[in-house]
């Protein structure tokens, strides 16, 4: 967050922020959390907010723990000031959906998850090689690895696999084969240094008392763990050389072959500090290259207050565009990949830009919603601070959803989007997936303390193919061709907002499109081809 940062607001009427474009498909979404049975109030803090430590809410994670097809919830949850190390607990949800009809069930405690401490995120992979799905879960506190068995059911190893670290801040985390020795590692971003039982002053934003940070508080450094066999962790901080730049307010991470060299890289979204990006120069040493390589700062040069973090192939040049929500008094970034580690700022050309001057953005996605062959994006949104008002601070508190449609090469506001979208919220961690199997993408939205919401996908039926790879390799890339229409995607750990989205990749292919071509490629250099795959289906992929 940078409330220091302020524009006039005349700039929203400004011609570049509400260009003339083709008007935009029509989409549709409906609510339905409480008859899907996810009824579940999250905390974090109290209500109202009082310090910093308190508005950052927290993620979820969307994955098939269970080992029956469809996709369960898993949400951290945080705890109070009052009582950190104890809160209400973490939630897990199993899916039960059955005929098109969503269904979940509460199976928090048959799984064996007794968490509660102040979760704040969450990432997903194979730590111990085991094939199947792990939690980590970063929080005001130490840490959780939380191991899973493919049937439901997860084991607390956080002390004895030495993951937890140490009591400090954690924000977000990514899994990813850095030193590419077959197993995952882990990259923790840190935030700041708070102290429970002595917070700081107040300080002002547009002449209003509000809550200081994170300007003014001391950063935590970040943390990589390097897996060492069996899904145990230590250290390299150091060696690795993430601890040759300045501790930065980490917010974001997600690791990914950005300069398509072969070796995952990480990027890091910091908040009022600039961005990170990790270069891999293998033997697990990392070199910081985002001010050279242009992630850093945005085109005016200034550093911003990175929240979200969303990746797209938005140009058709087969390589991972980085999309930025950030603070109000300021826009949302779209930086270019051009290669080899090199960005461009093309946020006002891609008409994403003053749009979104007046909100604070959280969780993004770039999602196929109408499933027309080229991906949309959605942002959530929500003020920190609970004393915001339009005439206090240019924007309240609770703020809608940005709905934008891809219409050629820009993205085009969506004005008038959906109820479910359109209502306000005090929006923070966001995770997609197709829950229900009917072939789009659902959305399932944490509130800071509120209520969880489902966004079932109701746009009108289209052509899709879900491809789920195996192993799910953070990293994972996942080419589609069908006649001349191209499409990429890649299988994450972590991004959002500090949550975790279903790991398979999800296409939209164009009207009369009956077969594809999928070329998978494997962190580790391996690689399948096929031809001529019938759309229509969800198609687990396996390395030969």
């Amino acid at each position: 967050m940078n409330p220091a940062r302020a524009l006039p607001l005349a700039l929203l009427a400004a011609p570049a922020c509400a260009p003339s474009a083709p008007a935009a498909p029509a989409f549709a979404f409906s609510e339905v959390a409480r008859e899907a049975g996810l009824v579940f109030t999250t905390t974090s803090g109290g209500t109202p907010s009082r310090e910093i430590v308190e508005v950052k809410g927290g993620g979820l994670a969307l994955l098939d723990a269970d080992g029956d097809g469809d996709l369960d919830a898993f949400v951290p949850n945080g705890a109070t000031m009052e009582a950190p190390r104890a809160g209400p607990g973490c939630r897990y949800f199993t899916n039960e959906s059955a005929g098109g009809a969503l269904h979940f069930r509460d199976a928090t405690a048959e799984a064996g998850l007794t968490f509660r401490g102040w979760g704040i995120g969450v990432a997903v992979g194979d730590a111990n090689d085991d094939g199947h799905d792990d939690l980590y879960v970063t929080c005001f506190g130490p840490n959780a690895l939380l191991l899973g068995d493919g049937r439901g059911h997860f084991r607390d190893a956080s002390l004895d696999s030495g993951a937890a670290g140490a009591d400090v801040w954690s924000a977000a985390s990514t899994f990813g084969d850095l030193d590419q020795d077959g197993d995952l590692e882990l990259y923790v971003a840190n935030y700041l240094r708070f102290d429970l039982e002595h917070p700081p002053p107040y300080s002002s934003f547009k002449n209003a008392p509000v809550f200081t940070g994170p300007i003014g508080l001391p950063p935590e450094p970040d943390v990589l763990l390097e897996n060492t066999g069996a899904g145990r962790f230590r250290d390299v901080s150091q060696s690795s050389g993430i601890r040759a730049v300045a501790p930065a307010f980490g917010l974001g991470a997600v690791a990914l072959d950005f300069d398509d060299d072969g070796r995952l890289d990480v990027f890091v979204g910091n908040d009022s500090t600039p961005n990170f990006l990790w270069v891999n120069r293998g033997a697990l040493r990392l070199e910081e290259g985002g001010a050279r390589g242009g992630l850093a700062y945005n085109v005016d040069g200034m550093a911003q207050s990175t929240m979200g973090i969303a990746l797209a192939d938005v140009d058709g040049s087969g390589r991972a565009s980085v999309f930025t929500s950030n603070f109000s008094n300021d826009t949302n970034t779209l930086h270019v990949n051009r290669g080899s580690g090199m960005f461009d700022d093309r946020t006002r050309r891609f008409g994403l830009g003053m749009v979104s001057f007046p909100y604070v953005g959280w969780a993004a996605g770039f999602l196929d919603l109408d499933l027309d062959g080229d991906e949309d994006l959605l942002v959530f949104n929500g003020h920190v601070y609970p004393n915001a008002t339009l005439a206090a601070m240019d924007a309240g508190y609770a703020e809608p959803a940005l709905l934008f449609a891809r219409a050629g090469e820009r993205f085009v506001h969506v004005a008038e989007p959906p109820a479910a979208l359109a209502e306000p919220h005090v929006d923070r961690g966001a995770a997609f997936g197709d829950l229900d199997r009917d072939g789009d993408l659902d959305a399932l939205v944490l509130e800071l303390n509120g209520p969880l919401r489902l966004l079932r996908n109701d746009t009108a039926p289209g052509h899709w193919l879900v491809v789920a790879p195996e192993p799910r390799s953070p990293g994972t890339r996942i080419e589609l061709t069908a006649e001349d229409h191209r499409q990429t995607r890649w299988i994450t750990s972590g991004a959002g907002f500090v949550s975790q989205s279903a790991q398979e990749a999800h296409f939209g292919l164009p009207r009369g499109t009956t077969r594809a071509d999928l070329v998978i490629r494997w962190p580790d250099g391996s690689s399948r081809r096929l031809i001529g795959v019938a759309i229509g289906q969800r198609l687990i992929v396996t390395r030969e």
